[in-house]
């Protein structure tokens, strides 16, 4: 966990959204790596067919080649065989358990909604913390409540390691986050539609 440091700017890449906009994910992966993206999250929520894997794959391969970490959202397994980082959320296995399958060296991240959950995840061995939703939130089905910059900027001193700060995150609001103690900005819906873009401006935006 030592010396882990997370970019500023941390895409996620949702296939639901991407499907809301008919963009395929890997088009979508080689598009924010070019825009510099030196971190990108593969979130998928539904079945795990061969397909998707295979896209994960792809992504993989993407990722090395941008010299940028690809991070597996929920499945330790397929972040193991993509060679990835896998991040976690309470319904999930712990780091703890994870770090059984994943061994020491994969980069574990762990998704926290709550200060109780913030100060707990300080013993489990994780790499790096997310928090959130920090604002309102169209990207998931059934959000955390909204924790809001005041209960960020309280609740960081506990995380004891980087953090990255998710939900409801823009173009317009992400200075805000940063100043108020965030390491870094998680960036779902504000990817599209215009992908490249987009992510150049996010790119520029946190440098």
């Amino acid at each position: 966990m030592a010396g882990f440091a997370l970019p500023r700017f941390y895409p996620i890449l949702d296939t639901e959204v991407a499907a809301r906009f008919q963009v395929k994910p890997v088009i979508a992966a080689a598009e924010i790596l070019d825009a510099g993206a030196k971190i990108l999250q593969f979130r998928h929520k539904g079945f795990f067919s061969r397909h998707t894997v295979e896209d994960i794959e792809r992504v993989a391969e993407l990722c090395r080649g941008a010299g940028a970490l690809l991070v597996v959202n929920d499945r330790v397994d397929v972040a193991r065989v993509a060679r990835a980082a896998v991040h976690l959320g309470q319904q999930d296995l712990t780091p703890t358990l994870a770090r059984r399958v994943a061994g020491g060296e994969m980069t574990i991240g762990y998704s926290t909604h709550s200060e109780a959950q913030v100060r707990a995840a300080a013993t489990e061995p994780a790499d790096y913390l997310a928090l959130g939703p920090i604002f309102e939130t169209a990207s998931k089905r059934n959000p955390d409540p909204v924790v809001g910059l005041e209960r960020l900027r309280l609740w960081r001193p506990s995380a004891l390691r980087p953090l990255v700060a998710i939900g409801g995150i823009t173009r317009a609001n992400a200075s805000r986050v940063l100043e108020a103690g965030a390491d870094s900005v998680a960036v779902i819906g504000d990817l599209f539609p215009h992908v490249s873009r987009q992510a150049k401006e996010w790119v520029e935006a946190t440098a």
